[in-house]
């Protein structure tokens, strides 16, 4: 079985794409240098030409609204923004360009652009240059997110984003870079807005994104050793999220907590939260648990990253504690 990790995926997709569609070019900054996209874009220039993989200006607006620009002529291109932080600046052609275009025309004039977001955080980075986003994005109507955490998964959306027809925010998570697993040489789709199962249980429902998924596989392992069976769903797609799998998941365990690695307030997790004590709440036997970062900006000192940034162990604990505090049921 061949393994990659989770950069190497993500760079034969692109190769992959460039390859058998000529529609598909990438666009963004330090696309030719491997300190801003890792090992995730290594060579591609090389491989493909600088027509095709364009390493543009410290411009993010202008970079966005040339790609969907390119998307609504016919293009099917991606444009990669190293620093999530800093695609703030492109919101306007995302937000009310991209996200709107189709609506306004009827489904007539599609905007297949995909926007390649990625979250940096750790080594002492701090406020500006650390956020994860998604929750901003997925409240827009017109968008897709996903955020794969395997590399299996990193190549199949990235694919099935090309080819979805909409604009999609694709966020990969910089620590997952290294991350390794199985993927097929040949092309493949995962299918935006289908969730995974990482591992059944029966006692309690752990719905994860992104970077969240290995630590909620690795925290259920943890919860086995204390007699406690963890079901872990890997959401993968932010919007739309898979409801029927997370609610299946529910009805049989009655708990749910969600771990996601961005802010509490009006986050990923509180969607969730509040969309399964609409939709599900005759299946939960006790309160939602919400494992988020404080609604404070990244620290940069070390010592406090330590203590701001989710890992395996805070998922243990919150679960502990709902278990705890849970009587059986009648």
């Amino acid at each position: 079985m061949r393994e990659l990790t989770y950069a190497e995926a993500l760079r034969e997709a692109t190769a992959q794409l460039l390859k058998n569609d000529p529609r598909v070019f990438v666009f963004g900054q330090g696309l030719w240098s491997p300190w801003y996209v890792g090992s995730s874009m290594k060579d591609i220039d090389k491989e493909f030409g600088r027509d095709r993989v364009l390493d543009s200006p410290v411009s993010e607006n202008a970079t966005t609204g040339a790609a969907i620009g390119a998307a609504l002529a016919g293009m099917r291109p991606i444009v990669v923004h190293p620093r999530m932080d800093f695609m703030l600046l492109a919101v306007d052609p995302i937000v009310n360009q991209a996200a709107n275009w189709s609506y306004m025309f009827a489904g007539k004039v599609p905007a297949p652009v995909v926007v390649r977001a990625i979250i940096n955080r750790g080594g002492e980075q701090a406020a500006q240059h650390s956020q994860a986003l998604q929750a901003m994005f997925a409240h827009i109507p017109g968008l897709k997110v996903v955020m794969p955490s395997t590399p299996y998964d990193a190549k199949g959306l990235l694919i099935d984003a090309v080819y979805d027809g909409n604009p999609v925010m694709f966020i990969d998570d910089r620590w997952l870079y290294e991350e390794t697993g199985h993927v097929p040489e040949t092309m493949y789709r995962v299918p935006i807005g289908s969730a995974a199962i990482r591992r059944p249980g029966t006692d309690v429902t752990i719905v994860a994104t992104s970077f969240m998924a290995p630590q909620a596989v690795a925290a259920a392992a943890t919860l086995a050793e204390r007699g406690i069976d963890a079901e872990v769903v890997d959401l993968r797609s932010i919007k739309p999220w898979d409801r029927d799998l997370v609610f299946n998941s529910i009805a049989k365990t009655g708990r749910l907590v969600v771990a996601d690695a961005a802010w509490k307030t009006c986050g990923v997790a509180a969607e969730i939260a509040a969309e399964v004590a609409c939709e599900a709440f005759s299946s939960l036997r006790a309160p939602i648990v919400r494992v988020t970062l404080p609604d404070v900006p990244a620290p940069m000192s070390q010592a406090l990253e330590h203590a701001y940034y989710l890992r395996a162990d805070d998922i243990v604990a919150r679960v502990a504690q709902l278990m705890n505090r849970q009587p059986e049921a009648v």
